[in-house]
């Protein structure tokens, strides 16, 4: 007998686990391709190889190859990069900018104020809204509601904010979707952000190692936790690019991808980033008591009215050429704006 338990994701892992098969001690060894495609409904065996190719089979916790016979004890679990569970999604008519594409991925330079993902609260208007629509032409619509086995399902590789802005990998098919998941998965993905945040940190470039999880407080934002197993492990190295005394610009380059990672970190050791509302940006950090560099600094919040972090740069492996791939994109207007009006300020 073959136990299928459903399970549900946790808040941080980086891949969902979808299936997961205790196997009766009894089992004959069998192809664990061929085991697969019987015990999952409506998978074909082709789309359970890519999914192995791609090392998101895993007997016991280790990926496996499809030649892997499965034998009477085996663990089987399927991990991927979105929730087993998605609401239903339709397409939107709404312009997105692309860095990049072809057949297998397209790199989206995301504008601030977009929600990525269809959630509680926004379920239109979204990045996976427009990309349905931009993937699958003007009878999107149609083939949505239809669940029409032909149209383009867009495959997160991983997020950004809301209110950040820059550079997001997006899957067009299974296997890209598969391969670039393990590939962040692995932390071989390399992400740099900039971001104007306030003060200079003490170290001109460092590295914070500090757990994020949930806060205790409120559970809509997250928080540090620096002793104890609270928390998942968080990695980001940092370095200043330019001082402006009052502010610092510098750039952030992920090991990990906890959410809200570099807003949550950056306020860990002092310098939280500029106009981020949640974790206190949004305040005269400094120099509060000078009613004209308060006034300064309401009218950079004018200009930049959220949090000033943009992800510019994206290194990563093509799933299909194996190519290097290298992107870049320019920090947006607002944040430029006002990193000149710090540069600029006396």
């Amino acid at each position: 007998m073959v136990e299928d338990i459903d399970t549900t994701p946790s808040e941080e892992k980086e891949l969902f686990e979808h299936h997961k098969f205790v196997i009766d001690k009894g089992q004959e060894p069998v192809r664990v391709d061929k085991f697969l495609s019987t015990h999952i409904a409506k998978a074909t065996r082709t789309r359970i190889q890519y999914t192995i190719e791609a090392g998101n089979v895993l007997a016991n916790g280790i990926p496996v190859k499809s030649s892997y016979k499965v034998k009477g004890g085996d663990v089987l679990t399927i991990v991927l990069a979105f929730p087993p569970k998605e609401i239903n999604i339709l397409p939107e008519n709404i312009p997105i900018e692309i860095a990049y594409e072809d057949d297998d991925l397209i790199v989206i330079n995301k504008k601030a104020g977009m929600v990525v993902h269809p959630a509680h609260g926004n379920y239109t208007g979204t990045l996976v809204n427009a990309l349905l629509y931009y993937l699958n032409g003007k009878d999107a619509s149609l083939k949505a509601k239809l669940d029409d086995k032909n149209s383009v399902r867009p495959g997160l590789i991983h997020r950004l904010d809301k209110e950040t802005s820059g550079l997001m990998i997006v899957a067009k098919n299974e296997l890209s979707l598969a391969k670039l998941a393990k590939e962040m998965f692995d932390r071989k993905i390399s992400r740099r952000y900039q971001a104007l945040v306030w003060g200079e940190p003490k170290e001109k470039a460092g590295t914070i190692n500090v757990n994020v999880g949930r806060s205790l407080k409120d559970r809509k934002k997250m928080a540090t936790f620096a002793e104890g197993n609270m928390g998942k492990t968080a990695i980001t190295h940092y370095k200043i690019l330019e001082s402006f005394k009052y502010t610092s610009l510098i750039e952030c380059k992920l090991e990990t991808g906890r959410t809200h990672q570099i807003r949550v970190h950056m306020k860990h050791i002092g310098n939280t980033v500029f106009g981020d509302k949640d974790y206190g940006g949004d305040k005269v950090l400094k120099n509060s008591a000078n009613s004209k560099f308060k006034q300064f600094v309401e009218e950079c919040f004018t200009i930049c009215h959220r949090q000033a972090l943009h992800a510019k740069f994206l290194s990563f492996t093509h799933p299909t050429t194996q190519k290097t791939m290298e992107l870049e994109s320019e920090l947006p207007e607002d944040i430029k704006k006002v990193v000149d009006m710090w540069r600029n300020q006396k």
